[in-house]
């Protein structure tokens, strides 16, 4: 981590935590609202979960987003490298 750590407190699903971290202070807020938001939406789909289950359901929810997202940008990647060859042909 560099130099400049920030410390956050944030909540989620009512669980305080103290997050410290590289990231601005707002993003890393932000990204616990994200998690916070997909682990009610999990509870509400499945209220018999306990949490940790529906924390293991949230981390992998959000992992296929983030592949997703990968793969996407990966495609994007090749097509602007395949129209630069075009180009300079």
């Amino acid at each position: 981590m560099s130099a400049e750590e920030n410390r956050v407190d944030v909540e989620i699903y009512g669980v305080r935590y103290a997050l410290k971290g590289d990231a601005a202070p707002e993003t890393m807020v932000d990204m616990s609202r994200d998690v916070d938001e997909k682990m009610r939406q999990v509870l509400q789909r499945n209220p018999g979960l306990s949490l940790y289950k529906a924390a293991i359901l949230t981390a992998l929810n959000m992992s296929e987003e983030l592949y997703a997202l990968k793969e996407e940008y990966n495609n994007l990647v090749q097509m602007l490298e395949l129209e630069r060859n075009r180009k300079s042909k």
